[in-house]
């Protein structure tokens, strides 16, 4: 058993920390080797899209096999098709490794605006130590009343630069989301493992 304080109270950490993740449930773990696409379906391997508010991918890892964007769509078909209308913002930081170059700015190129194409998440360059990692949340997929929103935060090499970029937007559709599908935009995703969990 641990204590500790926050200055006026006393706390058991044993008895605090049992309960610590309790509300977050792995699904599945999807590994990348020389992969064109992996896909996330509702009631495949365990992924179960319709028992939580909130989702969360984890990007681990992730290698290009050449010089591409990191992406991902939605499916309201079971994953027959990924063509989700979506609305997004695109914003990114980066600073090389030389301290000469840094920015914070809006990235028009990189958002949809009534489109149905995939999503940039992240560009990756296939030097062999470089590679992505980050978060995706993705919103109520199941509802059949909203609309349903995400945002990811990403963090990879691009050339000598750290790029830190971040994607935020909505599915405009009413329908259940129920597949989620993440590719390069050309090539394969060399490496890498994506997870996925529940967050009541």
């Amino acid at each position: 058993m641990g204590l500790i304080s926050n200055g006026t109270t006393i706390f058991d950490l044993g008895a605090t920390s049992a309960g610590i993740g309790s509300g977050m449930k792995f699904m599945k773990k999807l590994t990348a080797s020389g992969s064109a696409t992996l896909s996330f379906v509702h009631g495949s391997g365990g992924v179960d899209f319709s028992s939580y508010k909130e989702y969360m991918f984890t990007f681990n890892n992730i290698h290009p096999a050449s010089d591409q964007d990191f992406e991902f769509q939605g499916s309201t078909d079971g994953g027959s098709s990924y063509g989700v209308t979506m609305t997004t913002t695109f914003f990114q930081a980066y600073h090389n490794e030389a301290d000469s170059a840094t920015a914070l700015a809006y990235s028009a190129g990189n958002d949809i605006a009534q489109g149905t194409g995939f999503q940039r998440l992240m560009k990756i360059t296939t030097d062999n130590d470089f590679s992505c990692g980050g978060i995706l949340n993705l919103f109520n997929p199941s509802s059949t009343t909203f609309v349903k929103h995400f945002t990811s935060n990403c963090n990879g090499n691009n050339a000598s630069y750290s790029q830190n970029e971040f994607s935020n937007g909505y599915f405009n559709t009413t329908s259940a989301i129920d597949a989620f599908q993440f590719k390069m935009a050309s090539g394969n995703i060399d490496a890498g493992d994506i997870c996925l969990y529940g967050i009541a």
